[in-house]
């Protein structure tokens, strides 16, 4: 689950894959580390979740038409102390 992500907006008319390009950029400048999820609306995802440049692209009927919201979702071995 993805606690803390980068809201992105992006009404213009580039391809999804620019669109994910600029938004993980704008992440690594923010908080310094990689993304490795990136939620868009459905219609932006027709044909299921895809991976660009190491992301994984996910459809969510939660985020907002334009927008792109990018993070880091913690894997569950993440959680287990050492």
């Amino acid at each position: 689950m993805m606690q803390i992500g980068l809201l992105w907006y992006d009404n213009g008319n580039s391809e999804l894959p620019l669109k994910v390009s600029q938004a993980v950029k704008r992440y690594r400048e923010r908080f310094g580390s990689e993304p490795n999820v990136c939620y868009v609306p459905p219609e932006n995802l027709p044909n299921g979740e895809q991976q660009f440049e190491g992301v994984a692209v996910r459809a969510s009927s939660r985020i907002l038409r334009h927008h792109l919201w990018v993070g880091r979702e913690q894997l569950s071995q993440e959680y287990v102390a050492a």
